[in-house]
């Protein structure tokens, strides 16, 4: 394909184009920042290993009527939108490790730069959040 028919193609689709942009930029600037983060990615298989291997806290930072239609056995709930308040329950944490999830990974990315500047040193996101999880048809606790 030449480049005056990509030009055409743009001419003709702007809000196409836009979206595409905006979409490739918003994946950039997510993966940047859990590079430079400090924030270890683990898959949920990872997280299972890490789970069995004991002393590994797991915090969903959903809301919680999400926590409560499923989660990961023995998670710790803590909002995203609550966390800066209730930090200070997870202080005895800051050297063990601590697996952040959510539903695809967003708001946990957040909450781990959060921890992060609170001086948390083992910190992991689950990759995929807990969709990823069900994926591998992990179990969900409901209690």
């Amino acid at each position: 394909m030449d480049s005056a028919r990509i030009f055409e193609f743009m001419g003709n689709h702007p809000y196409l184009f836009t979206a595409l942009g905006a979409t490739v930029g918003f994946i950039v600037f997510t993966e940047f920042t859990r590079f430079t983060g400090g924030v270890k990615s683990v898959s949920p298989y990872q997280a299972t290993q890490m789970m069995n291997e004991g002393e590994t806290l797991f915090v969903d930072v959903r809301d919680d009527n999400e926590f409560k239609k499923g989660h990961v056995l023995e998670a710790t709930s803590i909002p995203l939108s609550a966390l800066d308040k209730r930090v200070h329950e997870l202080e005895k944490f800051k050297d063990k490790d601590v697996v952040l999830y959510c539903d695809s990974g967003m708001r946990s990315a957040k909450a781990g730069a959060r921890l992060k500047k609170s001086g948390f040193n083992k910190l992991h996101t689950m990759a995929g959040g807990l969709s990823a999880w069900e994926k591998a048809s992990l179990p969900l606790v409901t209690r």
